[in-house]
């Protein structure tokens, strides 16, 4: 039911405003640089799908970290890559991964789901191993619109892809054309089912840095976007702000704290045409500090 929906996304030179601003504005004698950073986030992910109940036919949200047991807090990779063709113009690329997987022994929300084109049901009791793996990749382009001695303004848009993988193994019965709710998936067997998706996110942001001190930097970005499109609807939210250290003229070193958030809702058609099983939605959030260093040249 859930069709791979092909998105790069992207987004906002979130990460960076010094991507711009690596060197001082001042001196900018150099038409390009370009700037390679690697480091890690700690993750504190909050996740949820709608599923519908399959005894009272009611939709309901279910929890990833708490109904399902997946870990909420994780230290994460992120790499990042920008371009700085002269002193006005960025072009970027960045990623990042979140891989989860956990198994509970009995279900004590039995639910309904509806993956790639079929209803499938899991009752009360079930053991069930979970699988929720996202990785976030963003490209885009940067204008610097405003800049100064010791700071620098800019606008950025671009593709923000998330690629979602949501899998479900152990007993779990698949609903037949015909039954109903109450009867639906009344002999479970030990499968798996799974759905993948690329959920398509553009956006638009707004970053900057200030210069405090020589060698320091505050950093800041904000890049927000919402999509309708047939059947596709979603909306990201991306904010961080941090600073930057220039420990060599090549070597960088920042910490920051990042927020992110993003609800993407996908209308399924169920082949049952006497079941209302809910839509895919997949709300996804984290927020935590986030390390890294850079190489600037």
């Amino acid at each position: 039911m859930l069709k791979k929906i092909g998105i790069s996304v992207l987004s906002l030179l979130a990460t960076s405003p010094c991507w711009a601003q690596d060197t001082d504005i001042s001196s900018q004698d150099d038409d390009s640089k370009t700037v390679i950073r690697i480091g890690g986030f700690y993750s504190n992910s909050n996740s949820s799908m709608d599923v519908t109940n399959p005894i009272l036919g009611n939709d309901f949200q279910i929890d990833f970290e708490e109904d399902l047991k997946l870990e909420k807090s994780q230290f994460l990779p992120f790499f990042e890559a920008f371009y700085h063709f002269n002193d006005k113009h960025i072009v970027y690329f960045d990623w990042k991964q979140l891989h989860r997987n956990a198994e509970v022994q009995q279900i004590t929300k039995p639910f309904q789901v509806n993956l790639d084109d079929q209803v499938y049901d899991i009752q009360l009791g079930a053991k069930i191993k979970t699988t929720l793996n996202i990785d976030i990749a963003r490209i885009g382009y940067g204008y610097n619109f405003m800049q100064g001695n010791n700071y620098n303004l800019g606008l950025s848009l671009g593709l923000h892809a998330m690629f979602i993988e949501t899998g479900f193994e152990g007993n779990i019965g698949a609903c037949i054309d015909g039954e109903a709710f109450d009867g639906c998936g009344a002999t479970p067997t030990n499968r798996m089912i799974e759905e993948s998706v690329t959920a398509p996110l553009p956006d638009v942001g707004l970053y900057g840095d200030y210069e405090f001190y020589p060698g320091f930097k505050f950093t800041a970005h904000a890049q927000y976007f919402y999509i309708k499109l047939d059947d596709l609807k979603g909306g990201l939210i991306d904010v961080r702000a941090g600073v930057e250290a220039e420990i060599t003229e090549n070597w960088h070193m920042s910490a920051a704290f990042n927020f992110y958030e993003v609800d993407i809702d996908y209308a399924q058609k169920a082949t049952q045409a006497n079941l209302d099983v809910a839509n895919y939605n997949l709300y996804y959030s984290f927020i935590g500090p986030m390390l890294s260093v850079s190489y600037h040249f």
